[in-house]
């Protein structure tokens, strides 16, 4: 994959952004400059523009030796520039090239003289698909800047049918809460990603990495909708998380590897306990330590939303905090909160949910039969029923055809732990095992704020704050409270384990919906010139 850009010594946009953006889509990136720039977050200083002739060279040097499967072009800087990356390329068609023309700031400043601009609208025409800014797509259909998506999309429909060449509309720059980019491509067809707005400061390099990753993409073979769908949300995760790089003092970059490094932190194997960090023999609660966050650093602690029953559900929190709170913080509660998780990654994990709950219930009524408190029977056999009622029945609802997706391995092996622990353990050890689900759910429903009743997923954050689960979480609470205080010393330290790994597996599970390796599902949107799209 081939970036023909121009620098950025701060390391936010041309070619850096887009070797960092190639290599997280997984391709192998290579660069040709176009111009030295000097730069940083707050701006630029100088531009210093190489002859032509260099960069002839290096891009024969590339094509000569280096079978190049996608293009992507940014600042072409001159029109003597944009001829000769035209020559090249005509001697050297690639099945990809994707064009981010680089001619209008998003404040509607001009970024290219007027015969270089025109050189760059006549190039575009040779794209396979544009990823122009809403100023940008002005000056390519010669119309006034669009206000709103519907324009957007009318100009960029017109103009792909007019050359032949797909384009990517982008309405981050329109004020609208949510934020989508649509492939509108020549034949009419509309594919619509759909994400939501961010408040960051962290959009350098934005442009230039999102059509550096879908050329990588396309490059590799992957269709017009999953290549964007992939490259849409990279993209918004990596400015969710742009502003903890701490680069500049001006707008910074965004943090290209995030995904790759939590996809990386995901297949370590590293021993999910500490086997130092719960004692071998618990007499009394304060003996269990508080969870540690290493090797992060110290943070606030985060209270229970629900309140523990007794000193030894309060000790469990204590050393299960940091899960907890690694949980509230997680990408996956993040995006189910804001609107932005996407559809299918919903349907996996509400796929994933109701295989867990068939354990969940199984695990749940064995607890019933070996207690021996009729109220603890009735208990727990209430909650092995309310996994295959009340919870399954907004499963079936939500999950259509989706109902048929596999166990992921993740499921597997949380269930196959409550599974061993509900069968082979004391009574104690697993009624620790199963508070987590009662538990950290029920904290996650308390700290969220109010959704709008069009949310897309409303109905499913409503049910994490139901009074009923509330009431069940504290009777669970209660329940674990009693088995610890009247379980023997090593009982409640393997119970402690339990319940540490049962916070450890839901916080694997909760993330898991973020690592598929598919390409989700997108919206397909018939284009019309008239009525709402």
């Amino acid at each position: 994959m081939l970036s023909i850009a121009g620098t950025d010594p701060s390391g936010g946009a041309g070619t850096a952004a887009d070797l960092k953006s190639i290599t997280a889509a997984g391709g192998y990136g290579m660069s040709a400059v176009t111009a030295l720039v000097a730069q940083n977050t707050r701006g630029v200083r100088d531009i210093h523009v190489p002859p032509a002739a260099f960069l002839a060279q290096q891009l024969r040097a590339v094509g000569d030796d280096v079978e190049i499967d996608a293009v992507k072009t940014g600042m072409l800087a001159t029109a003597e520039l944009i001829r000769t990356v035209s020559a090249w390329l005509e001697e050297n068609p690639p099945k990809i090239l994707v064009v981010d023309p680089v001619m209008v700031a998003t404040s509607g400043d001009s970024l290219l003289e007027a015969d270089a601009q025109q050189a760059m609208i006549a190039f575009c025409a040779r794209a396979t698909v544009v990823t122009p800014n809403i100023e940008e797509l002005a000056r390519l259909t010669g119309q006034p800047r669009a206000a709103n998506e519907r324009a957007a999309l009318e100009q960029a429909q017109a103009w792909a049918e007019h050359t032949g060449v797909a384009v990517v509309v982008k309405t981050g720059h329109l004020e609208s809460a949510m934020v989508t980019n649509t492939w509108v491509g020549p034949d009419g067809a509309h594919l619509a990603v759909p994400s939501t707005r961010l408040n960051s400061t962290s959009t350098h390099g934005t442009g230039c990495s999102l059509s550096a990753a879908l050329a990588t993409r396309l490059g590799a073979g992957e269709s017009p909708h999953s290549a964007l769908a992939w490259s849409t949300q990279w993209l918004h995760e990596s400015i969710a998380h742009g502003e903890a790089l701490r680069v500049g003092t001006g707008h910074g970059p965004v943090d290209h590897s995030h995904r790759s490094r939590r996809l990386q932190a995901a297949g370590e194997s590293t021993p999910w306990i500490d086997p130092h960090a719960v004692p071998a023999s618990l007499e009394f609660p304060d003996e269990l330590p508080a969870g540690r966050s290493a090797p992060f650093p110290p943070q606030e602690r985060i209270n229970p939303a629900i309140a523990p029953a007794g000193p030894w559900t309060q000790a469990l929190w204590r050393a299960g905090e940091p899960l907890a709170r690694q949980i509230a913080e997680s990408d996956l509660v993040r995006q189910l909160v804001d609107g932005s998780l996407p559809a299918s990654s919903f349907a996996f994990y509400l796929a994933q949910d109701s295989l867990y709950l068939r354990c969940c219930s199984r695990a749940l009524a064995a607890l019933s039969a070996a207690s021996t408190d009729p109220a603890a029977q009735v208990f727990w056999a209430s909650g092995a029923a309310s996994c295959l009622t009340v919870e399954s029945a907004l499963h079936r609802s939500r999950l259509g055809a989706h109902q048929e997706i596999g166990i992921s391995p993740v499921t597997s092996a949380y269930t196959d732990f409550l599974r061993a622990t509900a069968l082979g353990e004391e009574r104690a050890v697993t009624v620790a095992a199963v508070l987590p689900c009662y538990w950290l759910y029920a904290q996650t429903g308390a700290t969220l704020p109010s959704v709008p009743s069009d949310h897309p997923y409303a109905d499913w954050l409503e049910t994490y704050r139901d009074p009923r689960f509330v009431t069940a979480t504290q009777g669970a609470l209660e329940q674990v409270e009693r088995e610890l205080a009247a379980a023997s010393p090593t009982a409640r330290s393997a119970a402690v384990d339990a319940y540490l790994r049962a916070c450890r597996h839901e916080l694997e599970f909760f993330e898991q919906a973020l690592r598929l390796a598919v390409p989700v599902e997108v919206e397909h949107r018939e284009f019309a010139s008239e009525g709402a799209l």
